[in-house]
C-alpha cells in the first residue's frame, strides 16, 4: 500500500524502512505494520548526554583545524539566529543553528562521529518536527553559542568543549525547555 501511494517499488521502500529501524526511528512489526517510535524523557536524556559527549570531542578535534575565519562564520551564524528569533522565524533559526554547529563538526575529521550526532539530532528534532518553538530557549541557546565562540576566540578549547557538553547539551540544564518543547 505504501509503496503504491509513494510510487516506488517495494525493495527501496523496504530498504529505507530497515535503515530507519536501524537508526531507531521506527519499529517494524513483520507482516503487520511499521510504527514510528515515540521518544520518552529517558530517551531524550540519553540522546542529550551522547550528543554532548560527541560534540565535545568533535570540537576538541576541530580546534586543530579551526581558523579565525571559521570562528567569525560561527559568530555570523549566531547573529543570524538572534535575528531569526526576533522575527519569530524558527525555521531560519534552526537552519543557522545546524550550520553553526556543522562548522566545527565538519572540521573534526571523523565522519562517523558526525553521522551519529546528526542522526541523533534528527531523532530529537525532526521526526516528527513540532510546529512551534520555545522562544526563550532559542534565545538562551544563542547566549550559549556566544559563550562557546568567546572561548574559541580566546583559544580556550577545553573550556569550549566542556561548555558544549556540560551546559549546551546538558539535559539537566535544558530540561525545563525540553519539557515545554
Amino acid at each position: 500500500e505504501t509503496s503504491r501511494r509513494l510510487g516506488v517499488s517495494k525493495t527501496p521502500l523496504r530498504d529505507a524502512l530497515l535503515q530507519l529501524e536501524m537508526e531507531d526511528f521506527v519499529t517494524i512489526l513483520p507482516r503487520r505494520k511499521v510504527v514510528v517510535n515515540v521518544l520518552d524523557v529517558h530517551d531524550i536524556k540519553n540522546y542529550y548526554e551522547i550528543i554532548g559527549a560527541l560534540e565535545s570531542i568533535a570540537l576538541l578535534k576541530a580546534c586543530e583545524r579551526l581558523t579565525e575565519a571559521d570562528i567569525r562564520f560561527m559568530q555570523k551564524m549566531n547573529n543570524a539566529m538572534k535575528k531569526a528569533i526576533e522575527n519569530d522565524n524558527f525555521d531560519l533559526y534552526y537552519e543557522k543553528n545546524l550550520t553553526m554547529h556543522n562548522t566545527f563538526l565538519n572540521l573534526c575529521g571523523n565522519d562517523d562521529l558526525v553521522r551519529i550526532i546528526n542522526n541523533l539530532k534528527k531523532r530529537l528534532y525532526d521526526f516528527p518536527r513540532p510546529k512551534g518553538f520555545v522562544k526563550e530557549w532559542e534565545q538562551k541557546s544563542t547566549g550559549e553559542h556566544q559563550a562557546v565562540i568567546d572561548f574559541l576566540q580566546q583559544k580556550k578549547y577545553t573550556e569550549a568543549a566542556n561548555y558544549i557538553r556540560d551546559v549546551h547539551w546538558s539535559f539537566k540544564v535544558q530540561e525545563k525547555y525540553i519539557s515545554k518543547y
